[in-house]
């Protein structure tokens, strides 16, 4: 069965305040899908409707195909879910924690040492296995935290904000996790408000803004709906160039729309066009022998059009 996400009319409020609005999603298929917005917008309280950890006000939501409010047990039976980095008894080790967890997700005792050797391993713990985890940094313990949502093997996972709080190190830890996690057949809904981790790591982004969805989409068509039909590319030089050397060798391409130099050795080109306009491009740029090392695409054209549909909704 192809794992699934839905929410029908799902709307939650306390008192006057709408902290959830309305909300109607369907996400199908094994990737992972980056919930968008800023604090407040509604993105834990999403997640908490869907793990029935609160209720509703009205409408309903489903984990595969199986209403939450009416068959909590059977739609969370293959859910993971991390909400809230919740601690860690720091007497108990990896081993003995995640067999907690496991006992308590109805692993079979002949399964359980399999499957917290099998989720240690997808974390990076297996080496601190035995060892306590209140010693452990925040880091480490958030990838235990994850091991837990998949001791029962689900195949959908629900993460709110993982990697918020860690250090640098610990951020990138969690999103080679999740990298990981994309290639074992398993749908992962991700909340988050960190712009580049969701261009990194996700197929997909949902945007939402004071409880209202305002898009669902591939990374790729919500750039071309919503930039005006421009891509943004970085471009790496091999030496630093003055601006007026570049403005003098970019003045003879056609069709870019405009430049900006990041610094001495970077710039930021936005063109007209998808995949072909990159290509064509780059072609040119190499032409211009002023020294191209690289070209990626931008990360500012997910934050350019985030903070556009944020600012509309103010």
């Amino acid at each position: 069965m192809t794992p699934s996400i839905e929410t029908h009319g799902l709307t939650k409020s306390y008192g006057k305040f709408l902290a959830l609005d309305s909300l109607d999603l369907k996400i199908e298929g094994t990737k992972c899908v980056g919930f968008l917005g800023p604090n407040g917008a509604g993105k834990t309280t999403t997640l908490k409707l869907l793990t029935n950890m609160i209720f509703p006000t009205s409408g309903e939501c489903l984990i595969n195909g199986i209403s939450v409010r009416a068959e909590r047990k059977r739609a969370l039976a293959d859910a993971g879910v991390l909400i809230e980095s919740p601690e860690i008894y720091p007497s108990l080790t990896p081993n003995e924690a995640l067999g907690m967890v496991a006992d308590l997700r109805g692993v079979p005792a002949s399964d359980r040492g399999d499957r917290i050797e099998t989720v240690l391993a997808e974390v990076k713990m297996s080496e601190w296995a035995d060892q306590k985890l209140g010693k452990f940094s925040k880091g480490m313990k958030q990838r235990i935290n994850i091991a837990a949502a998949l001791v029962h093997d689900p195949e959908v996972v629900l993460l709110d904000e993982p990697s918020t709080g860690l250090d640098p190190r610990g951020m990138a830890e969690v999103r080679n996790i999740i990298r990981a996690l994309k290639k074992s057949d398993r749908l992962i809904f991700m909340s988050s408000h960190i712009l580049s981790e969701v261009s990194e790591v996700c197929d997909e982004v949902a945007l939402v803004n004071k409880g209202k969805l305002l898009f669902y989409d591939t990374l790729d068509n919500v750039t071309a709906r919503f930039a005006n039909g421009h891509a943004s590319v970085d471009v790496t030089l091999a030496r630093p160039l003055p601006a007026e050397t570049i403005a003098a060798s970019l003045s003879s391409l056609n069709g870019i729309h405009d430049w900006t130099q990041l610094d001495p050795r970077r710039l930021r080109i936005r063109f007209p066009g998808g995949a072909d306009g990159q290509e064509k491009l780059l072609k040119s740029l190499v032409d211009l022998r002023i020294g191209v090392m690289g070209l990626v695409e931008s990360e500012s054209a997910l934050e350019e059009i985030y903070l556009s549909q944020i600012s509309q909704g103010d």
